[in-house]
């Protein structure tokens, strides 16, 4: 069955660049998915007085701002409809205007349809970070972060960060259908950032995946005072993994995202593109 992608795109106050766009549908193009583009653009309301509409004439500022999003969104979808059809990528696009406070709660609504969702990565985008959390914590489906750069080719090595945990075997039963594509597998586990109940539990998971004839291989590391996210992602990268399979830990509090601390350096530094699973 063929994967349906989901990529929402921020368009204010800091809209995705066109990047995402050629990341996003160059990724879908890797793993033979048909993608969704959906613009979130801004409904901004008027809660201005009196003495604010004299002053900086609050009404047309809005206006400026809702148009500006329009714009930006047009232009992001119309990109992801040029690279898609030079690609072969089968694309429908849409968009959807909403309160700034609802964008995320928006994204996860819609990702929901989906079997995954591509998000266009920029670390300094206070939009973007917002709109990736909401998806990754209330979506209940995979999300997959893409760096900034242009540098998405075929997934066909997956390294999996594994601990034995909840939510790193939602992550792996998440990804079933890339690892079914790889070509490679690496199973990483980190024996020395914490207590783990089984020492063997990368070897574990390998072979149950081989058992399914998917061609797995543990790897277990020392992080040796090394943050956990670095360790996982240069690890990956030495071995020339084109994706990073993980759980993302973390919680919401009214609105705010509680990271956990590999999740956290993870987005704080996103190195290659990295699935995670909550």
């Amino acid at each position: 069955m063929k994967l349906e992608a989901f990529f929402p795109l921020a368009t204010y106050p800091e809209a995705n660049t066109e990047v995402a766009a050629a990341n996003a549908v160059a990724f879908a193009a890797g793993i033979g998915a048909g993608l969704h583009a959906l613009a979130i653009d801004a409904d901004i309301p008027d809660v201005s007085n009196t003495l604010s509409r004299l002053l900086l004439d609050t009404p047309e500022m809005i206006r400026r701002a809702e148009v500006a999003s329009l714009k930006s969104g047009e232009h992001l979808l119309a990109a992801v409809r040029e690279r898609a059809s030079a690609a072969g990528v089968d694309v429908t696009t849409d968009a959807i205007a909403v309160p700034l406070a609802s964008l995320g709660d928006a994204a996860a609504r819609h990702a929901r349809y989906f079997d995954l969702s591509l998000i266009g990565w920029e670390a300094g985008n206070p939009t973007v970070r917002m709109l990736a959390e909401a998806v990754i914590f209330g979506s209940g489906r995979p999300t997959i972060l893409l760096r900034d750069v242009p540098t998405i080719s075929s997934i066909d090595h997956v390294a999996i960060a594994w601990d034995g945990s909840r939510v790193a075997a939602r992550a792996v039963a998440d990804a079933q259908p890339l690892l079914e594509r790889a070509s490679r597998i690496s199973i990483i586990t980190v024996l020395d950032e914490k207590p783990l109940k089984e020492k063997d539990a990368g070897e574990r998971l390998a072979a149950r995946l081989r058992h399914r004839r998917l061609p797995a291989e543990a790897v277990p590391v020392n992080a040796e005072d090394c943050p956990i996210a670095e360790t996982l992602q240069q690890t990956a990268l030495h071995r020339g993994c084109k994706l990073l399979v993980m759980g993302g830990y973390g919680h919401s509090r009214f609105r705010d995202f509680v990271l956990g601390g590999a999740t956290e350096g993870i987005v704080s530094d996103l190195r290659l593109p990295v699935l995670l699973s909550h």
